[in-house]
């Protein structure tokens, strides 16, 4: 199987399960953390891909099965890409947001398609599926009538801000990482934009 393989469609709500496993793997630890800290009942006796999974259920909200699109081989899911327009209001941070969270909110491009998670099952890592995937990114952000798309890439994983340089992607902006046992990650947390 190789990346010419691949055929892309936009996620339904059946794909839950699917993007929030694809979701976990792309934010390292990010999005654990942020499904530990959400309360209420629906959460209530949930391990953390069912809050997830639930959390992608939801319609109109930028954290939704609506702005994913599946990658797919032979009719089965192995990558994912989660993406949405940023506005022009970004970066603006309340007081009261959660420190662990804060550098990835200071982190926002103005009028970009943001690739919030772009991610693949480990068989078909190095295959050219991901390059694939973003091919399909710089599509949406034409068909979406946007001129820049942007990322949040960790700079210690040197695989992934190697691709991303290749692809034209440029460093912006960086924030440290706030240490957190979830979290797989050390050093800065940078902001990449290419300009389509």
């Amino acid at each position: 199987m190789s990346a010419n393989d691949v055929t892309f469609r936009p996620a339904t709500r059946a794909d839950m399960h699917v993007i929030a496993a694809l979701f976990r793997i792309s934010t390292e630890g990010v999005a654990d953390y942020v499904w530990s800290t959400l309360k209420g009942p629906e959460y209530e006796g949930l391990d953390l891909l069912d809050i997830g999974a639930l959390r992608y259920s939801r319609e109109g909200v930028d954290f939704s099965y609506q702005n994913c699109d599946i990658a797919e081989i032979d009719g089965e899911p192995v990558g994912m890409l989660h993406a949405y327009p940023m506005g022009e209001d970004v970066g603006h941070v309340d007081d009261d947001i959660d420190p662990i969270l804060r550098p990835y909110a200071e982190l926002e491009e103005p009028k970009s398609l943001y690739i919030s998670g772009l991610a693949l099952f480990d068989d078909y890592r190095g295959s050219g599926v991901g390059t694939r995937l973003l091919d399909f990114a710089y599509k949406r952000t034409r068909a979406e009538g946007l001129k820049k798309i942007s990322l949040i890439c960790f700079e210690d994983n040197q695989g992934a801000y190697r691709l991303y340089k290749r692809e034209g992607f440029k460093d912006m902006a960086r924030r440290a990482v706030v240490p957190h046992p979830m979290i797989h990650h050390e050093g800065d947390a940078v902001l990449m934009v290419r300009e389509n």
